[in-house]
């Protein structure tokens, strides 16, 4: 039987570096050179609202978010391992990281994905996202796709 479990935690959290690391190969051998663009908007310093997920207690998946303004955060850093995918791990962390915004007090979230994270741009559709103008630093990204949700 799958036992999937989230954790709230912090950037600090030694599975979510490794699970990053492991997201940003993924990013470079899908997007290639088009990476060196959007590393820098990558950086995760210290934020307190991560998620990592475990599948009987093996990390399997991660995302956090980050302040945006008043009202709303960024969701960043989703990611599953292949191994886990098709457990609605990515499903179970995002529902997670709205709930988590909506319990401090935030109304909305946006996100930024790749034309060719088609995976990613099928969970956000089927999670109630609508795609909206490329914003801040993905504005004049070409393969930027950004989304947003009313929570």
């Amino acid at each position: 039987m799958t036992t999937i479990t989230l954790k709230r935690t912090t950037s600090t959290d030694p599975n979510f570096k490794t699970l990053t690391a492991e997201l940003d190969a993924d990013l470079r051998l899908r997007n290639g050179e088009v990476m060196d663009l959007y590393d820098q908007h990558n950086i995760i310093e210290q934020i307190d609202t991560v998620i990592v997920a475990y599948i009987n207690n093996v990390p399997a998946g991660c995302g956090c978010f980050k302040y945006y303004d008043n009202h709303t955060v960024e969701i960043k850093r989703m990611y599953v391992r292949p191994e886990a995918r098709g457990n609605q791990v990515s499903r179970r962390v995002l529902n997670e990281l709205e709930a988590w915004a909506r319990e401090l007090g935030f109304r909305a979230t946006v996100l930024e994905t790749a034309g060719k994270q088609v995976e990613a741009q099928s969970l956000y559709h089927k999670s109630g996202y609508e795609r909206v103008p490329n914003y801040g630093p993905y504005a004049n990204l070409p393969d930027s796709l950004c989304y947003r949700k009313q929570l």
